[in-house]
C-alpha cells in the first residue's frame, strides 16, 4: 500500500502551527480561575501548558 504523505513533507504548515497555538492558549484562558485546580486540571493545564511550548518550539524553527 503506497505512503499518502510523501517523504519530502516533514512537519506542519506555519498556518497550522499558528492555529495549534491559538488554540493552546485559548484552552488555557478557558480554564483558568483565581481559586485553585483539582490535581486532574492541575494535570491537564499542564499537558497543554507543554504542548504549547513545543509548538512554539516548532514555529521558531520553521522561522
Amino acid at each position: 500500500m503506497p505512503n499518502p504523505v510523501p517523504a519530502a513533507v516533514t512537519g506542519l504548515p506555519s498556518d497550522r502551527l499558528n492555529e495549534i497555538h491559538d488554540m493552546l492558549t485559548l484552552a488555557l484562558d478557558a480554564t483558568e480561575r483565581p481559586t485553585g485546580y483539582s490535581q486532574t486540571e492541575r494535570e491537564a493545564r499542564s499537558y497543554m501548558r507543554i504542548a504549547l511550548r513545543r509548538t512554539c518550539k516548532l514555529m521558531e524553527v520553521r522561522a
